[in-house]
């Protein structure tokens, strides 16, 4: 069984971006900057029979090349937050992309986790200890300026989450490309 998920990869320029952003943010248990992604669709353990079925359903898949941006950081879990993550400006393509990773998966007789989807990456997990929990909502309040540059968005991929010190790591297994671009007449 392995665990997984599909994600789109960050970009170098914007993970650095994001770990100085993480720089400014209290938070006890910050995410290693490598395995910065932004998750479609969760699948969780997966025999690898169902994996290749899902290889072969997302690897059918050519999304067009589009671009996203972080602006701001905010927190997931209401009154008792959990995780601190950059938010994205919102994206109709990238809507259309998550529902057609979730179709796809849907048709090989996989079922994403089913939850809202605020698109997002995620910065670091939190312990909610009253103290904790308003240092970093003051600390949160203040990135409301914060902005990384756009990226285009090229491809998509089947990633594997596995236990690391500290938490879990995060690896891309398989790169989904972006529909060839076709020339201009």
């Amino acid at each position: 069984m392995i665990r997984v998920f599909v994600a789109l990869p960050v970009p170098e320029p914007v993970r650095a971006d994001l770990a100085r952003l993480q720089s400014l943010l209290p938070l006890p248990r910050p995410l290693d900057p490598e395995g910065f992604h932004l998750t479609l669709a969760f699948l969780g353990d997966l025999p690898e029979p169902q994996l290749d079925e899902a290889h072969l359903a997302l690897g059918a898949l050519h999304p067009p090349v589009f671009s996203l941006a972080v602006q701001g950081a905010a927190l997931f879990g209401g009154d008792r937050p959990r995780v601190v993550y950059a938010a994205l400006v919102p994206d109709p393509t990238l809507i259309t992309l998550k529902a057609k990773v979730e179709t796809a998966l849907r048709r090989v007789g996989l079922e994403p986790e089913a939850r809202r989807f605020t698109p997002h990456v995620t910065l670091g997990r939190v312990r909610p200890n009253r103290a904790e929990v308003t240092r970093l909502q003051d600390a949160v309040a203040a990135t409301t300026g914060f902005a990384a540059a756009p990226w285009p968005v090229e491809g998509f991929g089947l990633w594997r989450s596995d236990p690391a010190p500290g938490g879990r790591g995060y690896t891309e297994m398989v790169h989904y490309p972006p529909a060839p671009s076709r020339p201009t007449a």
